[in-house]
């Protein structure tokens, strides 16, 4: 609020000029050439800088409300200088010593300036460079010793802000809806969503949040880092005394607690941009489709009529005239499904039932190997298994523990037996590795006899 009260009256001109565009030019051309220098600009370096950007881009300025007849006869750059100092968003500076005038830019201005910057650039992704901000500042704390509670409150403003830019973009992704009812054409709306909606929300903003180099690569660390800082008391007793008196280890609590919170919301952002990026490609394949067949689909011209009747002046007259010409209550203009579907006759249904072929007859061969496979072994015969192969108390799985498919059988069904309550054994609990000896491939398992309870 402090800017605000700096803020001359004159300084919101700007915004109702008919040269607002050119100005605001201008500005950016000046903070760029300002940007780049070690001291303060001259004068003559903001008109060189103005005439060779007006001389390029040959723009029109229109006399200006703060201006009178004697300011429209000076060139264009001299015009636009001296109308942005008398609006206040640029500040001379007169330097007696070296007889020289300097521009400098005001810090309200700067604000504004900056807003501007962005409305008329592509930057980096911001959520990228704040995810990346909050990473950085919970490693400080967690490994520097000289860090202060200050990089926490940098860290919880950082969340905010990623919070809220998520927000725009969720909300921004409403304006795609809108310019799909707008296309008449399906040539207008394949154009719009691949030069507007996939390269400016999937390539640049959606597309970041899914890949590798993405918002969960740093979430689980962050997490981890704040639940080990807050469960080290030690850790925050010292923050609190390097911080000073006014900072306690509750209030250092509830800065840790308001990123993870702020975590939380972040994942129900994106998780809530997936549905709206579902959503819009559902519905832009829908209207493509519709654009693409409407003059040969039903349903797409019944929709034609009706947008054409609701646009039209005498809807009245229209439906009259609509009426005497085709029969609105015919099922086949509604759907192209009959309601009704015709049963065949009984007598058809008696052929097909005699007309089915019988099984043939297995041979004795086809019968034992059927009955083979679909076999299972005793649980004895499972249990003789594991114990052929124990030593000292336990079978390993090795390359030569399976030869043949009954074997591997065995195999399988020693797995099964083992997850069972009343089994006599148990397989370990770790991530086996896997076991290729050229026929069949299996994990490495370890059998143990089961402890009695």
């Amino acid at each position: 609020m402090i800017l605000m009260n700096e803020i001359p009256d004159r300084f919101w001109g700007l915004f109702r000029s008919i040269n607002r565009s050119t100005y605001i030019e201008a500005l950016l051309k000046i903070n760029e050439e300002y940007e780049y220098s070690n001291y303060f600009l001259s004068r003559e370096v903001c008109l060189q800088v103005l005439e060779e950007y007006f001389v390029q881009k040959q723009l029109v300025i229109w006399q200006d409300e703060l201006e009178d007849e004697a300011d429209a006869l000076l060139p264009t750059a001299a015009r636009v200088l001296n109308w942005l100092l008398r609006a206040g968003w640029l500040r001379k500076v007169d330097d007696y010593a070296s007889m020289t005038v300097y521009i400098v830019i005001p810090d309200y201005a700067a604000v504004m300036i900056e807003a501007f910057f962005k409305l008329t650039s592509d930057e980096e992704d911001e959520t990228q460079i704040y995810i990346q901000n909050v990473y950085a500042i919970l490693f400080s704390l967690k490994h520097d010793p000289r860090a202060s509670v200050s990089l926490l409150n940098t860290a919880c403003i950082n969340t905010k802000r990623l919070n809220k830019t998520l927000q725009d973009m969720l909300h921004n992704m409403d304006k795609f809806f809108a310019s799909l009812l707008s296309k008449k054409a399906y040539g207008e709306l394949l154009k719009d969503h691949l030069e507007g909606y996939v390269e400016e929300i999937v390539k640049k903003k959606y597309h970041i949040l899914k890949t590798s180099d993405n918002f969960y690569l740093y979430k689980n660390d962050i997490k981890r880092w704040i639940s080990s800082m807050r469960e080290d008391g030690e850790w925050m007793e010292q923050m609190s005394r390097r911080s000073g008196l006014k900072v306690t280890v509750g209030d250092i609590g509830e800065k840790l607690d308001q990123i993870e919170r702020g975590f939380d919301y972040i994942e129900h952002r994106i998780a809530n941009m997936d549905k709206e990026h579902s959503r819009y490609i559902r519905a832009t394949v829908t209207r493509l489709n519709y654009l693409l067949n409407q003059e040969d689909n039903m349903k797409g011209l019944v929709i034609r009529l009706l947008n054409h009747l609701s646009d039209t002046e005498n809807q009245e007259e229209a439906i009259k005239e609509t009426g005497n010409c085709m029969n609105l209550s015919q099922i086949s203009l509604l759907s192209e499904n009959s309601l009704y579907k015709r049963r065949k006759p009984r007598a058809g249904f008696k052929e097909n039932l005699m007309a089915e072929e019988e099984a043939p007859e297995l041979t004795m061969e086809e019968v034992l190997n059927l009955n083979r496979l679909k076999s299972r072994y005793s649980r004895k015969e499972i249990e003789d298994f594991i114990e052929a192969r124990l030593e000292h108390g336990c079978m390993e799985v090795k390359e030569d523990t399976v030869r043949s498919p009954e074997e591997f059988e065995k195999l399988i069904l020693a797995y099964d037996y083992s997850t069972r309550r009343k089994s006599l054994y148990q397989v370990e609990d770790q991530e086996p590795e896997q076991i290729d000896n050229g026929r069949y491939r299996y994990p490495k398992l370890v059998f143990t006899r089961r402890k009695e309870s």
